[in-house]
């Protein structure tokens, strides 16, 4: 009689143990010659961002009256004036327009312009130096050169116009409060498109061909293949995109500055010019630095995303 052989038993799996995750100190003192190198890195940055930060911080609980010079503590009195003021949430109104605005727009040509340029096609290189001009111009020779060209009285292109016979009137633009803000975004979107051109033309070189020719292989139009495809892969760089524009226009002073001053009345007024305002024409520097202080809160929420974006495909090394 035969004996029925026992079922083999599965091999006992013992449990993984979950990594654990080092404190500060201990990944310091494990690291510490590592930590030495940037020593002196980080001491500079203490000294150029930490100092100048606190100090602003600290300085913004304080009034300043400009005759006498005094530090006078007066709490959170400056942010109550600020918040409380007509005037912020005009330029607020005013910042928002500006940059939103110039991201979306830049945003929008940029993209067709790299998309435009993806295929390869005679004089492609010529076209793509020519568009990169805007970007390396300086900020200051740009803004100054269309100054000229939109003045009102003498500018190239109301003397054009006039001259065609296209207006019988000087053509207002800067000088005027509703005209300003759009002229100075048009401004502002010449000179930022071939940024975003260049980060969107470095994301479309990682779409798989494989990918596109599968796509066209399953009947898959030019439509189809840029929504399914070509979007998808680059998502992550339209998102960095996108937060780096508004950080920088959020930042922007020295187009508005020089071409209008942050006028006529305050129709350009932006929160940056409206700080360079406080501080150096009132000289009133708590309330600037009040002001400073929650530009600064902003930035770096934009910020905090920018990094989260940045990071989001970045897998974690296991210690």
């Amino acid at each position: 009689m035969a004996i029925a052989e026992a079922p083999a038993l599965a091999p006992r799996r013992e449990p993984i143990a979950a990594p654990v995750r080092e404190t500060l100190g201990r990944r310091i003192s494990k690291h510490w010659s590592d930590y030495l190198y940037i020593l002196p890195s980080l001491l500079v940055m203490l000294l150029v961002i930490g100092y100048p930060l606190v100090y602003t911080v600290w300085l913004s609980f304080h009034a300043t009256p400009p005759r006498t010079g005094e530090w006078v503590f007066n709490g959170v009195q400056n942010y109550r004036d600020i918040l409380s003021d007509p005037r912020f949430w005009r330029t607020t109104a005013n910042t928002f327009y500006w940059t939103i605005g110039s991201t979306l727009f830049a945003f929008i040509l940029g993209f067709g312009a790299a998309l435009a340029l993806h295929n390869p096609f005679p004089g492609r290189a010529v076209i793509r130096a020519i568009l990169l001009i805007p970007w390396v111009i300086s900020a200051v020779a740009a803004a100054y050169v269309w100054r000229w060209i939109l003045h009102s009285d003498y500018g190239l292109v109301t003397g054009t116009l006039l001259q065609w016979g296209i207006i019988d009137r000087p053509l207002v633009l800067l000088d005027s409060k509703n005209r300003v803000m759009p002229t100075l975004i048009m401004v502002n979107v010449w000179k930022e498109f071939p940024f975003v051109m260049v980060m969107l033309t470095a994301g479309l070189q990682t779409v798989p061909e494989g990918l596109l020719r599968a796509a066209r292989v399953d009947g898959a139009g030019a439509w189809q293949q840029f929504r399914h495809v070509t979007l998808p892969h680059l998502r992550g760089v339209i998102l960095i995109t996108t937060l780096l524009l508004l950080v920088i226009n959020l930042n922007s002073f020295t187009l508005v500055w020089l071409m209008t001053g942050g006028g006529p009345a305050n129709a350009s007024q932006l929160w940056i010019t409206e700080i360079y305002n406080i501080a150096f024409r009132t000289l009133q520097y708590g309330l600037a630095s009040a002001f400073s202080v929650i530009l600064f809160i902003i930035m770096l929420l934009l910020g905090y995303f920018y990094v989260k974006a940045l990071t989001a495909n970045t897998p974690r090394r296991e210690e």
